[in-house]
């Protein structure tokens, strides 16, 4: 060794310290702060029990030797605030040990920490002494002693008498927690899916949300400014579910997955007035209910309350009631009725049994429209779905004209614009639900975008009743709902923010972006944050966030490998073979 202060082995440069004192009180694990950095090191912790009996007996033995001398020399001793410190240490430990079974223990730990270059093995020891020092552990450079401690952090058991009295100090079995290694946060699923790795000790993180024995649920709220990485880790997440053949429903508002869509082999339903695909609202669809479920009519028309909420404003108990009195009327001239029979035909091509009635023995809304009108408490109804049956938004009143079979479907409502987006994403939400609703065996998940539009303070309570329900509901179905939005202030701005709130109480999987302050600071408001992870959220780079994975909170930067990122970016045409 030609320099006291390092160690040098296989063109490495090594160099330890000693811990040789603690705070009295530790709130938190001891090594945490350092073992989450990212700085390379080995850590050693040594425990050696001592004997219950004699430990006892010699603290019994100095606590009346050193009461006797305090009683008898208190004026004299220039030391007696360390003596009496001693002593009611002394019989702390025995009272712990005789009343509270604890055992005493001599603790001893030494960090080496090692580097290619002197530069950085320098500016690693400064770090690490900074983070220990303001968690309360006074430290010793291990100088002339560097290949002792090097020793001591091999897996040879090796702790040298020439550091060990530096580092010996006495710890109780209770405070042994506080020196518990194997902290650092760390998720590994076992089937899970790679999301990305820990900022902190660059572990992967690999999660599966439909683990129902480790999380409550598969919901997934993602909150981000525009550009912070959102939509990327969306697409991401998208790509690799769809590997691996899950059913994913995707709301797209912003015309942001089409690409996917293609790459993917997924199918693409637009919706707008340059659009030749049209999905009826009034539809009912059998997997709407589950087998051995009833009120196909009763069912629909709830749903349909909150799609007419959106048109008409807050309308009130007998405005309902009217409303709910034209739409039964409305079937009723297709033959549908509240017996659930009335929605089955007799099947052609079997005479035994019956098939659903089809979307073209549905009614759509031009004939509410014609009802509505005829009666003069309904007429201002009527008047309201005129451009819904002739004007600008015309194609909501056509007969469903596309199949749905396949295991990735976005639904575009881009060109609806900004006024109009809230009727698309509820159309599409009340479609999604019911495939999701078909098979409990199948794993599946529904992406709402810019979800504040059917939850925020545009929306109604009918509406956002029904997200919610979605959320609450939708791990029963084997699904998973995840909410995405830049506007969070617009989330929380609904009747208080209740709904908003329930939907990310509801959702065991959180990931935040990085967020303005203004946005941080109601986010706060309705989840616990710590002071330390509301300045983490604010200072994220693009790529990174704050993750909430059951009970874990981790910093996660969001990997991809470059063929991956291709894909997410629209650049490759097909990597998929589709085999449905």
């Amino acid at each position: 060794m030609k320099n006291p202060k390092y160690l040098e082995v296989d063109n490495l440069l090594y160099s330890g310290l000693i811990v040789v004192n603690y705070y009295r009180e530790q709130s938190d694990v001891l090594l945490k702060t350092i073992l989450e950095t990212n700085i390379n090191m080995n850590i050693s912790i040594f425990y050696e029990k001592q004997d219950q009996y004699k430990t006892i007996k010699d603290l019994t033995y100095y606590i009346g030797n050193v009461g006797v001398d305090i009683e008898q020399n208190n004026q004299n001793r220039e030391d007696i605030d360390i003596a009496i410190y001693t002593y009611n240490d002394a019989k702390y430990i025995r009272k712990e040990m005789q009343v509270n079974n604890e055992e005493l223990y001599f603790l001893y730990i030494y960090v080496n920490i090692f580097a290619d270059n002197i530069k950085d093995l320098e500016y690693y020891l400064n770090s690490i002494e900074g983070i220990m020092q303001s968690k309360g552990m006074q430290t010793r450079r291990a100088n002339f002693r560097q290949e002792q401690l090097f020793k001591a952090c091999l897996p040879i058991m090796e702790n040298n008498i020439d550091i060990k009295n530096s580092a010996k100090r006495n710890v109780l079995t209770s405070g042994l927690i506080s020196t518990y290694p194997f902290i650092s946060s760390t998720i590994f699923d076992e089937n899970g899916i790679f999301i990305g790795k820990n900022i902190y000790n660059n572990s992967l993180i690999f999660v599966d949300r439909y683990n129902t024995d480790k999380y409550k649920n598969a919901n997934m709220c993602i909150f981000g400014t525009s550009g912070a990485g959102k939509s990327f880790y969306t697409k991401l997440l998208i790509l690799r579910y769809r590997l691996v053949g899950i059913e994913q429903y995707v709301i797209d508002p912003e015309r942001e997955y089409s690409n996917l869509a293609k790459t993917l082999h997924g199918a693409e339903i637009k919706i707008g007035p340059s659009s030749q695909t049209y999905v009826n609202i009034l539809d009912i669809r059998q997997e709407s209910l589950e087998e051995g479920e009833q009120g196909y009519l009763a069912t629909k028309i709830s749903k349909l309350m909150g799609f007419f909420n959106l048109i008409f404003g807050e309308i009130n108990e007998e405005e309902k009631a009217l409303l709910e009195e034209k739409l039964i009327e409305v079937y009723n001239l297709k033959s549908i009725t509240f017996d659930d029979e009335s929605l089955f035909i007799e099947n052609k091509n079997n005479i035994i049994s019956k098939k659903f009635k089809s979307s073209i023995d549905m009614p759509i809304l031009e004939d509410l429209y014609s009802i509505l009108k005829k009666d003069e408490k309904t007429k201002k109804f009527g008047i309201k779905l005129i451009p819904f049956v002739k004007g600008s938004l015309n194609f909501f009143n056509n007969h469903t004209n596309v199949e749905l079979n396949n295991k990735l479907i976005i639904a575009d409502v881009y060109e609806l614009g900004e006024e109009n987006l809230k009727y698309g994403m509820y159309l599409f939400t009340d479609l999604f639900w019911d495939k999701i609703k078909k098979n409990r065996k199948n794993k599946k998940a529904i992406y709402l975008d810019e979800i504040w539009r059917l939850i925020g303070v545009t929306s109604n309570k009918e509406v956002a009743s029904f997200i919610y329900k979605i959320f609450k509901t939708i791990r029963k179905y084997g699904g998973s709902g995840v909410a995405i939005t830049q506007d969070i202030s617009d989330l929380f701005s609904l009747e208080k923010g209740t709904y908003g709130k329930s939907i990310l109480n509801n959702s065991s999987l959180k990931s935040f972006f990085s967020l303005e302050e203004e946005n941080i600071k109601i986010l706060s408001e309705n989840i616990n944050l710590s002071e330390k992870e509301k300045i983490e959220i604010k200072s994220l780079k693009r790529g990174e966030s704050l993750m909430f994975i059951g009970d874990e909170h981790i910093l996660a930067k969001i990997e991809c490998s470059e063929k991956e990122k291709e894909v997410v970016e629209g650049n490759i045409i097909n990597i998929y073979s589709q085999d449905e």
